[in-house]
């Protein structure tokens, strides 16, 4: 069918420039660190005459890791407004434009001479991260029909795992990860930007934000994807009437999407606190303690990543078939029991196979996120909200997750630390918590349209209120109780 081929190249093109470059920025810092420290103390030594100090070197590291997620939490908070004031498709133009600039400011920092540039391109592509994935979801979510909308929504994550990947491929010393290359491999994600850019001009804007905020029904038709639920669409818009997007405080106040927020910040949002990014980092102990040459070490990480990617890729077949409900609640309960056996192996040290049956558990809790939680946080927010209130329901969404990510990347080191292979069990504790609340509270969603999976939440929102009655006038889908 013409359009579904429409849509799968929408996903596409969305998918490059969307949550890939999450995924390549997340693993492709990790190979110039050697080379971005040699490079920040020779300018302060050129500077004042005077070389840095390892601990200074290594704070002004940790801000070029960190700034990341500080400025990706800048691009959320916009992504409550600019895909409203200007739609979808102008607002993802715009953010490849500051990838683009991020990329050259990163390309010209060595011949400046100037760390601080490496640290304003960090801050820039974190905020390009942090507008296109949010945004990258809403466009996919909003033009996907009901029977495809897990699927392609997924592909999000998809893209993240592709671009993990292709973050570690390329870091490699023998292609972008030496001393000569490592601004051109800074810079790298100005490729994926200027390739978004281009395309989607050839793309309308999504059905959902015409039909629905702009009531531009003749501009809907005309650059419609699939045979278009109309029907649905109108009983979304009829729900919602005479409604104005909806700002931050009303999602967070109001009692009618309550249920919907706390599935967004628990299972979905804080997916950071499930240790997947801690798992990674303890992997290379693991690896040395399992007598893996250093060298090595780098492509069991590619192996890692590509295992987390085919897991996402499988997730995508299972997703519209098993629901979002079984497939996180029950891939947050196998995670904690899986880190539950390795913090215990972990604590055995005297038997020679040991370290390779944890190198196993590894790429076994890995697989698991890949097949549930990885892949339904990206598909589940889709579902959760109508027009009005999805932007700044993103806005929340996107908050929770680089906060947090922040978080733990800057305490992690010292869990780690003070609790050595038991900081698992912090991570533990969330995957149990979230698998009850996934599996006991939240309703399935899948092959729903909007307003049934609101209608679903709304007996959990107003769930032993005696007077329903008077919460009339705040109910979510502005219909008659």
């Amino acid at each position: 069918h013409k359009y579904r081929k429409l849509l799968y190249l929408l996903s596409l093109v969305l998918g490059v420039g969307g949550s890939f470059q999450y995924g390549i920025q997340v693993s492709l810092i990790a190979s110039p660190e050697v080379h971005v420290q040699s490079f920040v103390n020779k300018t302060w030594l050129f500077r004042y005459q005077t070389p840095l100090d390892d601990s200074a070197n290594k704070l002004i590291w940790s801000f070029v890791v960190a700034v990341l997620s500080l400025g990706a939490w800048g691009g959320a908070v916009h992504s409550g407004s600019l895909p409203v004031t200007y739609g979808r498709k102008k607002a993802l133009l715009f953010n490849n434009v500051v990838a683009m600039a991020a990329a050259l400011v990163m390309l010209f920092s060595r011949m400046a001479g100037s760390f601080e540039m490496i640290l304003l391109g960090r801050l820039l592509y974190g905020y390009n991260v942090g507008l296109g994935l949010s945004v990258h979801l809403m466009y996919l979510g909003e033009s996907s029909p009901k029977k495809l909308r897990g699927f392609l929504t997924l592909t999000g994550s998809i893209f993240i795992g592709l671009g993990k990947v292709m973050g570690q491929i390329i870091g490699i010393n023998e292609i972008m990860g030496s001393e000569e290359m490592w601004p051109y491999l800074l810079a790298v994600s100005g490729i994926p930007a200027i390739v978004q850019f281009v395309t989607l001009l050839f793309f309308p804007e999504a059905p959902r934000h015409l039909y629905i905020d702009k009531g531009d029904t003749e501009g809907c038709k005309k650059g419609r994807y699939w045979d278009l639920e109309l029907e649905d669409m109108q009983k979304e818009l009829e729900s919602s009437q005479g409604e104005k997007a909806k700002t931050v405080k009303d999602v967070l106040t109001s009692r009618c999407v309550r249920w919907q927020l706390l599935t967004l910040v628990i299972p979905c949002a804080a997916v950071q606190f499930c240790g997947i990014n801690a798992l990674y980092f303890y992997a290379f102990d693991i690896f040395r303690e399992s007598g893996i040459p250093e060298e090595q070490m780098h492509y069991l990480a590619i192996g890692l990543g590509a295992t987390e990617l085919i897991a996402v890729c499988l997730c995508s077949f299972l997703i519209d078939r098993a629901g979002r409900k079984k497939l996180m609640g029950y891939g947050y309960l196998l995670m904690g029991l899986t880190m539950c056996l390795l913090t215990v192996m972990l604590s055995i040290k005297h038997l020679n196979f040991i370290p390779y049956v944890n190198i196993g558990l590894i790429f076994c809790v890995i697989c698991i996120y890949g097949l549930g939680p990885s892949g339904v946080s990206m598909a589940l927010p889709a579902d959760l909200f109508l027009q009005a209130w999805r932007p700044s329901a993103y806005v929340i969404s996107g908050t929770v997750n680089w906060l947090s990510m922040f978080v733990v990347g800057m305490v992690f080191g010292y869990v780690v630390e003070g609790l050595g292979q038991f900081c698992f069990l912090i991570f533990v504790v969330y995957c149990f918590i979230s698998a009850g609340f996934m599996i006991h509270f939240v309703p399935e969603t899948k092959g729903k349209t909007m307003v049934e999976i609101t209608e679903e939440f709304h007996k959990l929102n107003y769930k032993n209120v005696a007077a329903v009655d008077a919460e009339k006038t705040e109910t979510y889908i502005g219909t008659k109780l």
